[in-house]
């Protein structure tokens, strides 16, 4: 597994390395660029979603906290994988390493639970969710601070979470009125 992980790693950091991704994979991968975008798809739930908006923002914020609190404080710290660009002295390091543990990757961890939560309450438009956090995820193992099964592992990890939370809330709303979405239109 090791081999293979670390096999996965050398073609997507250094064998697929080119010029064009060396310049957008560091804007993809830092989450600062991002912010814009999540605070207008927060507005918009907020302002233009109704009820079903509120209610998807109210379940992004319980899952994201979660999902970060336990990949970073619980996983992160009981696995202790050391980053590649900590560990390996040939590889394309585009971004600052970070200090942090390896396994699992929280940006593969939080985007995909974003993803499933989001695809919850809008199926039309998952391809979009699921694009964006897979993007992201890429360019974890493109700019050389993650293994591919950190971003692996932390998709899985990320789906695991929001579907457990998602079946919480499914089974909370048909007891608390409150909670109950309109039937589709």
């Amino acid at each position: 597994m090791i081999n293979i992980d670390l096999g996965l790693f050398y073609f997507i950091n250094s064998t697929l390395s080119n010029s064009v991704f060396d310049k957008i994979m560091p804007f993809i991968t830092n989450h600062n660029h991002w912010i814009l975008l999540y605070i207008l798809v927060i507005v918009s739930l907020l302002w233009k979603g109704g009820k079903e908006g509120r209610i998807c923002v109210l379940m992004l914020v319980i899952i994201i906290t979660l999902s970060d609190q336990i990949s970073s404080s619980l996983i992160k710290e009981a696995v202790g994988r050391i980053r590649p660009c900590h560990t390996l002295s040939d590889i394309n390091l585009l971004v600052p390493c970070g200090g942090g543990k390896s396994f699992p990757s929280s940006h593969a961890v939080n985007n995909f639970a974003a993803a499933l939560t989001l695809s919850f309450f809008y199926r039309n438009y998952k391809w979009i969710f699921f694009s964006i956090a897979t993007l992201i995820a890429f360019s974890r193992v493109y700019v050389g601070v993650h293994y591919p099964f950190d971003v692996i592992g932390g998709a899985a990890i990320g789906l695991i979470i929001s579907f457990g939370v998602i079946q919480l809330y499914k089974s909370l709303s048909q007891k608390i009125m409150f909670l109950q979405m309109p039937p589709p239109q």
